[in-house]
């Protein structure tokens, strides 16, 4: 059953089952549409997804998490939270969901950028496209247009906290931690762009 309602997300560990402060975090890496995705899982939910997750780049965004995170999270493709995650990515890239049902740690992100991601997840749904603006506005900031265009790039949850769908105002598509051809290609995936014809 496809989801059309807003995203979900939450600061507990109510939804994680077995989840506990002293776990460690749990990590796999899934295939998509615009290549691999690593996928870290706290005791409080997803916390970080990273693009073109090769084995360089897992090292390297694993390295930097263990600090955060008080401890380098753990490879548990089977762990429940971890694939309950793999599901639903792989069911969004097959157009089988178009709202994620997930709970999110946003530990990684704080302040302006935290309130304007959540904004982002409230209020820009599934097949529709905002202004870098119009989301600053949306948070009492009229004139932070620049300052929602790093909050975008500041995302540790990009594809499901949709950054994608941010877009600039004489229609340009902006700027995407995945490259160009991701947020196309998931702009495409969402209807809101052509798929491509090669």
């Amino acid at each position: 059953m496809v989801s059309t309602h807003g995203a979900r997300s939450t600061d507990t560990t109510d939804d994680v089952p077995g989840a506990g402060p002293g776990r460690a975090a749990r990590w796999t890496v899934v295939d998509s549409a615009i290549g691999p995705l690593l996928l870290v899982i706290t005791h409080r939910g997803l916390v970080k997804v990273a693009f073109h997750a090769d084995a360089a780049v897992c090292e390297e965004v694993l390295d930097a998490l263990a600090p955060r995170l008080g401890g380098r999270p753990v490879h548990a493709p089977d762990d429940p939270a971890v694939a309950r995650a793999v599901r639903q990515t792989a069911a969004y890239f097959a157009g089988e969901l178009r709202t994620f049902d997930l709970p999110l740690d946003w530990s990684l992100v704080s302040g302006f950028h935290r309130e304007v991601l959540r904004e982002l997840l409230a209020s820009v749904p599934y097949g529709t496209v905002a202004g870098y603006g119009e989301l600053a506005g949306r948070v009492g900031q009229p004139g932070a247009a620049q300052a929602v265009g790093a909050a975008m790039g500041a995302n540790p949850l990009p594809v499901v906290v949709p950054c994608h769908r941010i877009v600039e105002r004489d229609g340009g598509i902006g700027g995407f931690g995945g490259g160009l051809e991701a947020k196309r290609t998931l702009l495409a995936l969402e209807g809101v762009l052509p798929q491509p014809l090669f």
